[in-house]
């Protein structure tokens, strides 16, 4: 049976479709599995496990500086590589970024809980540097290929969504089976099988992003601006173009306001599933379940982005996600009532609310990726510069300032709530927090900051989209159409010169 011919477009290359998607998809997957695990274990293993839960707060704020700087860098030294490889730039520093990943990650939850406190300092530090670099060099030109795959509205909204798949899944796979395998019978976490779980997570990044590579096909070319005679890269000025970027600024504000929220909350949401709920392993279930909103809302997001726009789009997404928060203050405002024990209501409602919340976020999300790839052009419309690496690695610097920050402002706020017990493991003698010493008193103030955190999250992706994002459905066009007739016109112009 002979193969079916791949169809090319108008300049000799695969035609955008369900490849492209899939391969998009498989690239977030990849990162969001390494990401996801630092994101929902690590503050547990180094606060429960290893017991820097006094220098937790100040370590993580340090190293997300460091890994907020570290993106702008990165993405200023990708912009100015001039190099011709064999396929593309941003590919091949995806593939070197995926090696490193596979250790990087393991590196994180090295299990010494009996080490010297210097030492388990130098030990996190080292970690999780390691770990960024490779994620940073991974990820940043992973975002940057989106505006390249394709120029058509429509596809990028395709590609957006299905980035929120990919991102979906990965961190499904470690909220949802990691809490089955990583705790003991008294709610406690063991050390050891979580620096197993990274090992395997990293592999399977790996095997994800191979297959990104190979099936992606870049189509936009950038190069058609590009002369012997054209100023050499400057860092600064990109900056400073950046911060002249409207739509750029606007969605970073957004993600930032909702980072900040959603991983504070995140890093709360797991001891409450400890301590209140009292069942971990139930957590990464309820977390699948509330997903179901963005796998349904996926499949229509190219459809709606065209009907509606993108910014248009968001807007009701984000108020969605503030109706959802709002719905978890019930049960904090003492509407339903619980006790030690007696949380089957408050379940229920916090899952009816992370449903809601799923909407909203499924909504943004679809298009959230796109909007960024609108940014990039829009860089190009004011300035007549393609300025990707710097773009999108700004707007990661100020996402990844706000991941870090979330988690370190809400344990801050959870020790002086009451996270602190110093408990001694007999046999090690290290020190650690044991969840069965922590309070109901410190459960239920902990189920309202977890409430507080998620709204705050809503009403700053709303602000951001709302007031400061400019690209509607309108501008979008006009931006498109100028920037096409410019990219025609610019060969003609050279040859002429």
């Amino acid at each position: 049976m002979s193969k079916k011919p791949v169809q090319l477009d108008e300049n000799g290359r695969r035609k955008f479709g369900m490849r492209d998607c899939l391969a998009y998809a498989a690239g977030d997957l990849g990162c969001n599995m390494s990401f996801a695990l630092k994101g929902t274990i690590m503050p547990l293993f180094w606060t429960q496990v290893m017991g820097l839960s006094a220098w937790y707060s100040l370590l993580i704020v340090i190293l997300q500086v460091w890994d907020a700087i570290n993106d702008p860098l990165i993405g200023s030294m990708i912009d100015a590589d001039r190099h011709k490889y064999k396929r593309n730039k941003f590919l091949q520093y995806i593939w070197i970024g995926s090696i490193g990943l596979i250790v990087g990650g393991a590196c994180c939850f090295l299990p010494f809980p009996a080490a010297p406190e210097w030492a388990k300092i130098i030990i996190f530090m080292a970690g999780y540097i390691i770990w960024d670099a490779f994620y940073t060099i991974a990820n940043v030109p992973y975002g940057s290929l989106l505006s390249l795959i394709s120029k058509e509205p429509a596809d990028r909204a395709s590609l957006s969504a299905w980035r929120s798949i990919g991102s979906i899944v990965g961190n499904m796979l470690p909220m949802v089976i990691l809490p089955m395998l990583v705790y003991n019978p008294d709610k406690s976490l063991n050390g050891p099988m979580v620096f197993v779980a990274a090992l395997v997570m990293g592999a399977l990044g790996f095997i994800c992003f191979q297959f990104m590579i190979k099936n992606t096909e870049v189509r936009v070319d950038t190069e058609v601006a590009v002369n012997e005679d054209q100023p050499k890269f400057n860092v600064f000025k990109a900056m400073g173009n950046f911060i002249k970027n409207r739509p750029a600024v606007g969605a970073t504000l957004a993600a930032m306001g909702m980072f900040i929220g959603m991983q504070g909350a995140s890093t709360a949401v797991s001891v409450t599933f400890q301590i209140y709920f009292q069942n971990p392993q139930i957590s990464g279930i309820i977390q699948m379940f509330s997903m179901i909103p963005v796998v349904i809302f996926t499949p229509l997001a190219r459809k709606m982005v065209v009907k509606f726009g993108k910014k248009e789009l968001s807007l009701v997404g984000a108020l969605c996600y503030i109706l959802g928060a709002a719905v978890l203050f019930l049960a904090p405002l003492g509407i339903i009532p619980v006790s030690n024990g007696n949380t089957g209501l408050d379940l229920a409602l916090y899952v009816v609310a992370q449903l809601i919340m799923s909407l909203g976020l499924g909504i943004y999300s679809t298009v959230s990726w796109a909007m960024m790839g609108d940014a990039i052009d829009y860089n190009e419309w004011k300035t007549g510069t393609r300025e990707e690496g710097v773009v999108y690695s700004l707007h990661s610097f100020f996402r990844k300032l706000a991941q870090g920050v979330g988690p370190a402002v809400a344990l801050t706020i959870m020790q002086g709530m009451g996270y602190v017990n110093n408990a001694i493991d007999p046999v090690t003698g290290a020190e650690f927090i044991d969840v069965n010493l922590l309070s109901w008193e410190f459960a239920l103030e902990l189920r309202a900051l977890v409430a507080i955190l998620f709204l705050i999250a809503g009403v700053m992706l709303f602000l951001g989209l709302g007031l400061i994002y400019n690209l509607d459905k309108k501008t979008l066009e006009t931006m498109n159409a100028e920037l096409a007739a410019r990219r025609v016109s610019a060969p003609a112009e050279e040859i002429a010169e």
